[in-house]
């Protein structure tokens, strides 16, 4: 089934894209080559306020851009050896990880927002936690280590943040009144 996108759709796709884009270079470096970004943030909420629809498009976009050679990743990195290298496992599940958030979120119901943004967070730390240890050929302990254990905390601060900011933006992005 093909799906239709009006321009408004096609707008706020691209818009969130280059959010996406300069959130990404927030970084902060970790010792195990996991940056610690601002891309777990802005995946989310673009999911919530687009929905699982738009906001998977935009992350797909986000990605695409980032294959082909842009860089839009941290560091302004970008190129198939980033996608498919020690951190490309959390880039390749940003994409799922906006259509769960957005899923849950157009239930309308504050407990699915949540437990759509934390599911979100745990598939992003399992795919990039496999493909960390597949790819870097590190014991498990030191991929969790890498992958997971420092991100816990701002984890949980992201989702919470998420889930208070998109009560107020999210009916504003479907009235049309902002974006």
């Amino acid at each position: 089934m093909m799906t239709k996108f009006k321009t408004s759709d096609l707008t706020k796709i691209a818009l969130f894209t280059a959010v996406i884009v300069v959130l990404s270079q927030i970084s902060i470096p970790m010792p195990y080559g996991v940056p610690m970004t601002l891309q777990t943030f802005i995946i989310p909420l673009t999911g919530v306020l687009l929905g699982k629809k738009s906001g998977t498009m935009s992350t797909i976009l986000y990605v695409l851009l980032g294959l082909i050679g842009l860089p839009v990743f941290a560091g302004f990195s970008g190129g198939a050896a980033i996608v498919f290298g020690p951190t490309g496992g959390f880039i390749l599940s940003f994409p799922i990880m906006a259509y769960i958030a957005g899923w849950f979120a157009e239930r309308e119901n504050i407990v699915f927002l949540y437990i759509g943004l934390f599911l979100g967070a745990m598939i992003n730390f399992l795919v990039g936690f496999i493909v960390f240890h597949f790819v870097t050929g590190s014991s498990l302990s030191v991929a969790f280590t890498a992958t997971v254990l420092p991100f816990i905390p701002t984890t949980i601060i992201k989702v919470v943040v998420i889930g208070l900011i998109s009560q107020k933006l999210r009916p504003l992005v479907k009235n049309k009144v902002l974006v």
